[in-house]
């Protein structure tokens, strides 16, 4: 194991070993214990009781966040028609059809989200090589392919923070929910936005325990364990 530097050490001595936190209590320490010059952003991990070998124990889906992740969202849309006035109007920063297509296919990938109306997957579609290995393509259980009528509803929802997260080979998952800078209360609601959108993915296959653990860290920070029980009491799941 790699030697830890002396911010981190005595960053980890302000949690108790062995202790598992209440979510308001855990928060606050993930501010105190942040031993970076940068805003570091927060992230919580779960260990999920599924195995990623199986189909149907999958586990993948997006988290709204309240009060975003703290990083700027550059919006991609693929639409034409009556599409293109919506999506610019919710306030999209790239919208286009086949010459957003040829931009990409010769090399351009400068946004971070691309949602597609159900009429442009066909052409989208073999950008599938591209987008794929980047997490950008369009896809339907992360909420990116959008109905024409809900189309100006995703791109806001994109806009104010909207994570994806996908089960690891471990069985975990990453999710950001925010920066080191925002307020504690801000930190506690995206974080029970995220448990929430956790729990909705349960996938059907789940046997016995479905989240076995759940710890919040910031960048090189130390993680700190939730109580499970009250941790999953944030949400209304």
């Amino acid at each position: 194991m790699a030697k830890r530097g002396k911010k981190y050490t005595d960053a980890a001595k302000l949690l108790e070993d062995g202790k598992f936190y209440g979510a308001t209590e855990a928060v606050a320490l993930v501010k105190k214990t942040s031993t970076v010059k940068f805003d570091a952003t927060v992230e919580t991990h779960f260990r999920l009781g599924v195995d990623p070998k199986y189909a149907d124990q999958q586990v993948r889906g997006v988290a709204s966040l309240p009060n975003g992740t703290g990083k700027p969202v550059r919006i991609l849309v693929f639409t034409q028609g009556e599409g293109v006035a919506a999506a610019q109007g919710a306030g999209a920063d790239f919208v286009g059809a086949d010459d957003m297509i040829q931009k990409i296919e010769g090399g351009w990938t400068d946004f971070d989200v691309a949602i597609a109306t159900p009429d442009m997957m066909g052409k989208v579609g073999k950008l599938g090589k591209i987008l794929g290995r980047k997490g950008l393509m369009p896809n339907p259980k992360s909420g990116t392919i959008a109905p024409m009528q809900d189309l100006g509803r995703v791109v806001k929802e994109a806009r104010k923070g909207r994570v994806e997260f996908k089960l690891d080979k471990t069985s975990n998952l990453h999710v950001p929910i925010g920066k080191v800078g925002f307020e504690e209360a801000q930190i506690l609601e995206n974080l029970a936005a995220t448990i929430e959108a956790v729990v909705k993915a349960k996938p059907t296959g789940a046997k016995g325990q479905y989240v076995r653990s759940i710890t919040i860290t910031s960048t090189m920070g130390p993680a700190i364990h939730l109580d499970l029980a009250p941790a999953l009491g944030l949400t209304s799941v």
